[in-house]
């Protein structure tokens, strides 16, 4: 094969032998007879020489393959002429385990929609998949500049793909930055100098940054218009032929296309594109700026259930995409249990457990029952109209309005300036005249309750990875969401949906990847994701009651076919929300949105299931993008860049131990002699620093791998071998285990216990294994397992002839029980503190780690808090220690307050946990508004006490006053009173313990 150089691009395939394989071709098609000999030349001339074939194909095809494609072709020939059909139907193909060839009849300008969808299956089966660490394919597709006939106006588009062998397939960082070690060796011999130049360009851009590059370039002495568009790999599905549908939607065609392969993990593609003829479009640059637009939609949910409306033309891009973002909007949204559910919640004793019971499972059955997901877009999918009018709706708020030196408004603007828009009555009223039934019409409404609640969006962004949207909280039912939320965000990529709920302006808590195991799993998680959420914030809101931050959750949930997608779904997730963080400054890149919040927003992030080991990247990324406060922005961060790890220093299972050893403490139990069961294994952070701070005698572990039990009790050393190197139950040498002792993994079945019992389903077993009767202790410490593993419908299994197989549980793993079977197990005589109380070890360490980011000036915070080479800093070392004496002496504070209460009071501690914390937080409140805080003595001298003393110690108070936002400084100033004095007075204090409480302050004020 030789080349010839274009000015712009590839250099164009020239094959040599082409007259010499024509021949041997028609040759080949004589002897099979199926053409009239006397017609056989005319067919193989008209196929190599007008219908305008690439000469790749002839250099790539087999003499035998072309002569059954010119066969097939004349074939479809004579079916069009006995059909009297006046375009013809060709679909050629041929695969192997390196490539592949296809080759159909292809309208200029029109997306399939019925047919083989070759682009679909390029994308899944070749384009989604290719990776620099396993197999990657470049693609180069043309269409024939010829008919397949003199009779007949089709033309062919034909694809050809190729695995990639690069010329350096493991590059280093150094190596990465250079295009022509990179490449592949194929396309580094066809690529002009112009393309080589431009793809460097684009591909150091590309690896700097979350998102797609898009940049267009004018192809010399031509109309025809060049785009070029680079990203991560793996970073997006289905994206080749999506972007198809879209330059199509705005009259466009391709002459070819290629999608190109490196091995440092970036994809750069380029599409030659032309306006279809006697378009009735706008310009070409007015269609490609549009397109340009719009590809980061594209990128960001290439296709939805919505695509045939827009390949089609019934719906734009963005408005087929708003109608896929309502749907999802509505399935979490929707008001399902009614006013008949009000009524009967309200009638019903919400303290009696039997009645608690009716109402979850009545709500349970109307969340799943009511508004199926299915039904909802079945709905949705009769009525386009309406979503184009809600989108309307929604779009004349938050569409971004063209730069003052624009040539003219966009082609979206423009849609938006020739169609009537509706007001909301009338949306509403239009709504009710289309649809069929009341159903129908809540479903559309709920795309006004979107957009209404919309504060800010990157849905009008040039540039974004996924959508994003700021939602106020407040058309959230009362009855469904009782305690008040501050801010709401909705997160919609095309591998997952997530959320990010906060209960205060100031709010930290950690973010969840939700996997699931099976579709039937991931369905389940879908219709609890929201609830989820709302009950971890609600918990961590309870847990920080000693931190100035109110709490916060966020949950990604990997879509059933992305499980393995976790790490890019949160970098998408957080890119996403910075998108609404930082005002956008970049004309093109990052614009600055329309922002009916017109507040600064910060949110602090934590790590949590999923996501331990990306909180250093979510930090830098924040710092790359400018954000000023990338040092707070996480906190679990590692060492080199100032975080302190929850489970480097088992800061969350201090918190948690220190309940047990109170229960110990309060008994004069000895703990070497206490059986204890554990959910969360050696591998994870709370488990494997239970096991290495406690002494007692556990009897069962359960972690992700599966059950280990032994009731003579595990063998301690080798759980603390597991522990030290994070390993799970599945690597236990179970050499020593005691002969009634054995291990069950999830993957193993119908295996026979010591006692004869078959196992049919590891699996099963281990998801049950805490509900079995065999899992009987005088301790139960959960570490880990999914929320509500214990409810009242399963409570019941935690009693063997009506004596509870457990005398104390400490929650470490959040909501792991439910409150209800929580009051349950406490009145049968369980000594039970949950979760918000016990489990706040991690919330305390990440809120002190985000204090000394904030004292510190990069300088100094490089100095002191980032562990360079292994060396720990002197004040690292001191701040740390010092962090662990408060999150112990926090929890110690709380048990014997909680302790006390119960014994005065005769209340459940899971009752009175939730008590003390709304009384904490309630108080909390009301000092930040009453004068105490303006007294500037009384101010000084609660600080001292607040604040850590090795940061007093390095900073300085008034240096830290002046650094540390007051809005801040004012929350640790509330909190600390408010959790001091409900700690030592108690959830109901007399009317003067709070003027006895704050004398020994006053009396410092004098004496200084």
């Amino acid at each position: 094969m030789k080349f010839t150089t274009e000015a712009v691009g590839y250099v164009s395939n020239v094959f040599e032998g082409k007259k010499d394989q024509m021949v041997s071709v028609a040759a080949f098609v004589t002897e099979k007879g199926f053409i009239p000999a006397e017609l056989v030349q005319n067919e193989v001339s008209w196929f190599y020489e007008n219908l305008g074939i690439d000469d790749m194909y002839f250099q790539q095809e087999s003499v035998q393959t072309i002569a059954q494609h010119i066969m097939g072709l004349y074939g479809a020939k004579i079916t069009a002429f006995i059909k009297n059909e006046q375009s013809l139907e060709i679909n050629l193909e041929r695969e192997t385990d390196d490539g592949a060839v296809y080759i159909h009849t292809s309208r200029p300008g029109v997306s399939a929609i019925n047919g083989p969808k070759y682009e679909q299956k390029i994308d899944k089966k070749y384009l989604d998949n290719s990776s620099a660490k396993g197999s990657a394919f470049r693609l180069e597709s043309y269409r024939s500049f010829g008919t397949v006939s003199s009779t007949h106006s089709t033309t062919l588009r034909c694809y050809f793909i190729r695995k990639c062998e690069f010329i350096t397939p493991n590059p280093t960082p150094e190596q990465a930055q250079d295009i022509r070690l990179v490449s592949d060796k194929y396309f580094l011999g066809k690529a002009a100098e112009n393309t080589l130049e431009v793809y460097q360009k684009v591909m150091k851009k590309v690896l700097h940054r979350t998102g797609p590059l898009i940049e267009m370039f004018d192809v010399q002495n031509s109309r025809e218009k060049r785009l070029v568009i680079g990203f991560k790999q793996s970073t997006t599905q289905s994206f080749f032929s999506a972007m198809s549908d879209l330059y199509h939607f705005y009259e466009l065609y391709t002459t070819r296309k290629y999608v190109e392969q490196f091995s440092n993990g970036v994809t750069v593609c380029s599409f030659y594109l032309n306006q279809i003829p006697n378009s009735k479009a706008a310009p070409i640059e007015a269609s490609i700026f549009q397109v340009i637009k719009e590809a980061s939609l594209i990128y960001c949910l290439p296709t939805t259930p919505l695509q045939s409306f827009f390949q089609t033309g019934k719906l734009s891009v963005q408005e087929a995409i708003f109608g896929h973002v309502g749907w999802i909007f509505s399935q979490h949204f929707l008001n399902r249990l009614g006013s008949e559910y009000q009524a009967l919640s309200s009638i019903l004793d919400v303290n009696n457990t039997s009645h608690v019971e009716v109402l979850t499972k009545i709500k349970k059955r109307l969340r799943s029952d009511t508004f199926t997901r299915e039904y909802i877009l079945d709905v949705i999918k009769l009525y386009p109209d309406l979503i184009k009018k809600c989108y309307y709706h929604f779009a004349m708020v938050h569409h971004i309005s063209a730069p003052e030196n624009a040539l003219g408004p966009s082609l979206s603007i423009q849609r938006l300036q020739t169609i009537p828009i509706l007001s909301e009555a009338e949306l509403r009223k239009e709504i009710k005249r289309t649809v069929a039934n009341n159903q129908e019409a809540m479903i559309f409404e709920s795309y006004i309750t979107f957009s209404n609640a919309v504060l800010k969006t990157n849905f009008f962004q040039p540039t974004k990875v996924a959508l994003s949207f700021r939602l106020n909280p407040d058309f959230l039912p009362e009855i469904e969401y009782p305690t008040k939320l501050f801010g709401l965000f909705l997160v919609v990529g095309s591998e997952f949906r997530g959320f990010h709920l906060r209960f205060r302006d100031i709010a930290r808590g950690g973010i969840r990847i939700v996997r699931s195991r099976n579709p039937e799993a991931y369905s389940i998680n879908l219709r609890s994701l929201l609830d989820e959420n709302y009950g971890l914030a609600a918990t961590q809101q309870r847990k920080n009651k000693d931190i100035p931050e109110g709490g916060s959750k966020g949950t990604i949930l990997l879509d059933f076919v992305n499980q393995d997608k976790a790490r890019i779904s949160f970098e998408k997730y957080v890119d996403s929300i910075l998108d609404l963080l930082i005002v956008g400054e970049s004309p093109g890149i990052k614009e600055k949105i329309v922002d009916l919040y017109d507040k600064p927003e910060i949110l602090f992030f934590g790590p949590d299931e999923g996501t331990a080991d990306m909180m250093d990247w979510a930090s830098q990324h924040a710092r790359e993008r400018g954000a000023t406060f990338w040092k707070a922005f996480t906190t679990g961060k590692s060492q080199s860049i100032g975080g302190i790890p929850h489970d480097t220093f088992g800061m969350t299972t201090r918190s948690v131990h220190q309940y047990v050893l109170g229960i110990y403490r309060k008994l004069g139990l000895d703990e070497q002699n206490c059986t204890k069961l554990q959910t969360g294994g050696p591998d994870g952070d709370l488990g494997s620093n239970e096991i290495k701070i406690s002494k007692d005698k556990t009897i069962g572990i359960v972690d992700g791998s599966g059950v280990i039990y032994d009731p003579a009790g595990l063998n301690r050393d080798e759980l603390l071998r597991l522990a030290t190197k994070r390993k799970m139950i599945v690597d236990f040498d179970v050499s020593k285990l005691s002969p009634k002792g054995f291990r069950i993994l999830c993957d193993e079945s119908n295996v026979r216990l010591p006692d004869g019992t078959i196992v049919e389903s590891g699996f099963k077993f281990r998801n049950e294994f805490h509900l079995d009767p065999l899992a009987t202790a005088e301790v139960f410490v959960p570490c880990g397992g999914r929320p509500e593993a214990i409810d009242l419908n399963n409570v019941h299994q935690l009693f063997t002839d009506g004596v509870p197989r457990f005398k104390y549980i400490v929650e470490g793993a959040n909501l792991f029980i439910t409150q209800e079977a929580r009051l349950r197990l406490e009145k049968a005589g369980v000594v039970l503190f949950k979760d918000a109380s016990a489990n706040k070890g991690g919330v305390t360490s990440s809120s002190l780690e985000v204090l000394a980011a904030l004292a510190f000036t990069d300088e100094e915070f490089y100095e002191h808090m980032q562990v360079r080479n292994g060396v720990i800093p002197p004040f690292y070392a001191e701040y740390v220690k010092q962090v662990q004496q408060i999150i112990e002496k926090n929890a110690e504070l709380e048990f014997e307050a909680l302790w006390a209460e119960s014994h005065r009071t005769g209340k459940p501690k899971s009752i009175l946990s939730d008590e003390l914390s709304y009384a904490i937080v309630k108080l909390n409140e009301e000092l930040r508004s009453t004068t105490l805080w303006d007294n500037v003595p009384l101010r000084r001298v609660v600080l001292m006490e607040a604040f850590v003393p090795a940061l007093l110690q390095k900073v300085g108070l008034d240096t830290l006053l002046k650094r540390v936002p007051e809005s801040y400084v004012k929350s640790i100033f509330g909190s600390y009173l408010a959790s001091r004095f409900i700690y030592k007075y108690g959830i109901s204090p007399s009317q003067f313990a709070f003027f006895e409480f704050m004398s020994p302050y006053f009396s410092k004020i004098q004496e200084n």
